[in-house]
């Protein structure tokens, strides 16, 4: 059954030059690139796009991070996109991630950590329309 994620690559994978990598590894695991943006993200939608973490002490950090520069965000499609891009993309903490997984090859530390990946259809379906509003 074919559905949507919502991906983002962070700043960090942005600056280091990872967009085709990244892209890549979707594309191999067979699912497809439906739409993507390079951009920036304004304060007040960082602050909603997070707002399930507002009452973490990390909060403002992560909102300042994430628009501290690009970002490029993308709608991946294919069979059970969600888990499959969640699989490629690997835990939160690059520490924890098994090498050939996006954080683990990539990542530098929990809040540095690459990309992030909806972790399920509602929250893609949410995402999809804050990020991708028309």
């Amino acid at each position: 059954m074919s559905e949507r994620a919502f991906v983002m690559i962070k700043p960090d994978g942005v600056e280091r030059g990872l967009i085709g990598e990244i892209v890549s590894r979707f594309e191999k695991k067979g699912l497809r690139l439906v739409r993507a943006e390079l951009t920036s993200i304004p304060k007040e939608k960082a602050e909603i796009h997070y707002e399930h973490l507002k009452s973490k002490p990390f909060f403002d950090e992560l909102v300042e991070y994430i628009t501290s520069g690009c970002v490029f965000s993308m709608i991946i499609e294919g069979t059970a996109a969600v888990q499959n891009v969640r699989s490629l993309i690997g835990p939160t903490n690059p520490a924890e991630a098994p090498p050939g997984t996006i954080r683990g090859d990539f990542g530098l530390d929990v809040a540095q950590n690459i990309i992030h990946g909806s972790d399920s259809v509602d929250n893609a379906i949410r995402e999809i329309k804050l990020f991708f509003e028309k």
